[in-house]
């Protein structure tokens, strides 16, 4: 036993004389580089213990798109779509919206956001913004029954833009009334769509309270579209401190807004991802993120880009139709396969290809 121990501590001994060695010969070494080459690896090593995490990160976002979809994870008939300003301008004819119903025939469209603002910065809405608001929505109950037609109403927000100022009460009460004035001409409910609001802001919710008050005493819907939710933790924290813009929502915040509010779009759109598998596994990761921030009573729909722009945040050829309905599919399954307050929101009517539609109908209708 004691031979033993002696063999190992002396083991231990040389291999620590060998160590010791190694890291003598190291610095000498080091102190023979030139300043350069120190800068050089320094700068490295700096660089690996940034990109070592980032690696790690892409990779597990990337396998999200792994799998194949649910075959319960299709259209329960509560998707929407956004249309633009022409249906309530004077642009648009009965002949306009007979073409639009043959074209939502056997979709799951179920509300139509129409864009009825924007709102003046102090929250008032001039009638002379929408005047052929009434005529769309008689129009369009004809064409389209059972299709809710919502007033799709919105404006930019301080901090960041000199625009609406959500903390003050008398705007807050004007937005009030703007909603009262789109439910008098005949709209189904309100739908929200203020950029950029920053996760934390009690002006937002204090609106959100109050104008639910409204929508529900007249028996119509209050939906909002909403940003995506940090794909890490405090990812909305560090943006607004770098750039001062805050582009997602913890998830917290989320759940905030969800809960004071009848449906919840989230804008998964301009995701800066690189190619159609990045963008397709970071739909299914916000799918599942918004799942869980989501009360089953309120409808959650997630957007799909009906339009084409090739610059920085949004890759026309990464941000397609197919990539993001196979991911929405992917996150639904995992996540909650059977809910039923689940659909797809297509951006927007007035950029939308055949292509799109097509897609749409293959992929995600049953």
């Amino acid at each position: 036993m004691t031979t033993m121990r002696t063999l190992v501590r002396d083991g231990a001994r040389r291999t620590g004389h060998a160590a010791a060695a190694r890291a003598r010969a190291l610095r000498s070494r080091w102190r023979g580089w030139s300043r350069w080459r120190k800068s050089l690896v320094v700068a490295l090593a700096a660089l690996s213990v940034v990109l070592v995490p980032v690696g790690s990160a892409a990779l597990a976002l990337r396998l999200q798109y792994v799998g194949d979809p649910s075959p319960e994870a299709r259209s329960r008939g509560r998707d929407a779509l956004w249309l633009g300003h022409a249906w309530v301008d004077g642009r648009k004819s009965d002949a306009d919206v007979a073409a639009l119903a043959e074209r939502l025939a056997g979709t799951g469209v179920r509300d139509l956001y129409v864009h009825t603002g924007p709102l003046e910065h102090d929250g008032s809405l001039p009638p002379a913004v929408h005047p052929r608001a009434r005529w769309f929505t008689e129009a369009a109950h004809r064409a389209l029954p059972g299709v809710r037609v919502q007033s799709w109403l919105g404006d930019e927000v301080k901090p960041e833009r000199d625009a609406l100022d959500l903390k003050d009460a008398a705007t807050r009460d004007r937005v009030t009334a703007s909603a009262r004035q789109v439910l008098d001409l005949g709209f189904d409910g309100v739908h929200f769509d203020m950029e950029p609001i920053r996760p934390g802001s009690a002006g937002w919710l204090a609106l959100l309270d109050q104008v639910r008050a409204v929508t529900a005493g007249r028996g119509a819907k209050l939906s909002v579209a909403a940003p995506q939710i940090d794909p890490l933790p405090y990812q909305h924290t560090i943006a607004i401190a770098l750039t001062d813009h805050g582009k997602w929502w913890d998830q917290a915040y989320f759940t905030a807004t969800a809960r004071r509010v009848d449906q919840i779009a989230v804008m998964t759109y301009d995701s800066s991802m690189p190619t159609e598998g990045f963008y397709g596994a970071y739909n299914a990761y916000q799918t599942e993120l918004a799942l869980e921030a989501t009360p089953a009573e309120v409808d959650l729909l997630m957007g799909l880009p009906f339009y084409w722009e090739d610059k920085w945040g949004h890759l026309g050829r990464a941000e397609t139709v197919p990539a993001g309905i196979r991911g929405i599919r992917l996150g639904l399954g995992r996540q909650d396969p059977h809910r039923p307050n689940f659909g797809v929101g297509l951006y927007v009517d007035f950029a939308a290809t055949e292509q799109n539609w097509a897609d749409y109908r293959r992929d995600w209708v049953r």
